[in-house]
């Protein structure tokens, strides 16, 4: 039987702002810095353009120097970076994101996130939750857009009423949300609210519990060895990764798979347009079968996704 014809999803998405944003990005967090560097590097000589970064990885520098050392030029590179829950009161807002410029080595910055919407107190060791609205801590990354320091601003890991206040109180509306999404959380309600008001996802995890971070004992079975995931990559002729990273580009999302490993980083560019029954096939294989597995609610004291119902 001859293996279907590998048809490329889209490459970019356009943002409110007019800016083409690369659909696949590398993520960088839990990347050690020496390790980062090599792989932005090597992810750029192999075609990316899009690393997403965060001040909480603690390697914004180690991706700049990959960038640097990639040769690509800068203005074919789109660069993410996030702000940290401990800058969120107003004034400390835009230091913060000199900061992340300073260490990127960079003069402006594609898209910066609001990483999460609660803020944390800069001045104690662990965390504590302090009052600073996340509508003002948006109105201060406004600002940074209006002094040139950054293009695009969004957010990342919002509920849907924490999204609705911050859209009837915003100048600038969030270019884009980015969320945990894959088989065993696909958001298929809140996925409809963006749709709704037209704004674009971004789905982090897209390869669900494949990483070591998010096993558990007795959990839900690898997500790369569902018997419908392996049957699509057997159609394609593509990895298991490859299927579930594709399948994020096929529900109009922008997806940020990560890996330090060179083969992998090349691997997971090898995407392509899954057909409507792949995408059938792999939701009624994981049906009843959900879990949120980036949730520092109970760390950080704070109730993230409140009012999310994870089993759609």
């Amino acid at each position: 039987m001859p293996v279907a014809t590998h048809a490329k999803p889209a490459s970019h998405v356009v943002l409110p702002s007019g800016d083409r944003m690369p659909t696949i990005g590398l993520g960088c967090w839990q990347a050690a810095p020496a390790d980062l560097s090599k792989a932005v590097a090597h992810a750029l000589k192999s075609g990316y353009r899009h690393i997403d970064g965060a001040t909480i990885y603690g390697n914004e520098a180690a991706l700049g120097e990959g960038l640097r050392a990639s040769g690509v030029r800068r203005e074919d590179v789109w660069i993410t970076t996030k702000l940290w829950n401990t800058s969120h009161r107003p004034e400390d807002v835009m230091p913060a994101c000199k900061k992340s410029l300073e260490l990127l080595g960079i003069e402006q910055i594609d898209l910066w996130l609001m990483h999460y919407p609660c803020a944390l107190d800069p001045d104690v060791d662990g965390c504590k939750v302090i009052d600073v609205p996340y509508t003002d801590t948006w109105k201060a990354m406004e600002q940074c857009v209006a002094a040139g320091l950054v293009r695009n601003i969004g957010i990342s890991n919002f509920s849907k009423s924490e999204l609705e206040t911050l859209l009837a109180s915003c100048t600038i509306r969030p270019a884009l949300h980015q969320l945990e999404r894959h088989p065993y959380l696909p958001q298929n309600k809140f996925m409809a609210f963006h749709k709704e008001i037209g704004m674009h996802v971004t789905a982090y995890s897209p390869l669900g519990n494949t990483n070591p971070s998010y096993a558990e004992e007795g959990g839900l079975p690898p997500i790369q060895e569902n018997k419908a995931v392996l049957a699509v990559a057997n159609k394609w002729n593509i990895s298991p990764a490859n299927v579930l990273i594709s399948l994020q580009l096929k529900d109009g999302c922008s997806v940020l798979p990560k890996s330090v490993t060179p083969a992998r980083i090349d691997e997971n560019l090898l995407v392509v347009a899954l057909d409507d029954e792949d995408v059938k096939a792999i939701t009624q294989a994981t049906e009843g079968q959900r879990k949120r597995y980036c949730d520092f609610s109970g760390p950080v004291g704070y109730h993230f996704y409140a009012d999310l119902d994870d089993s759609n």
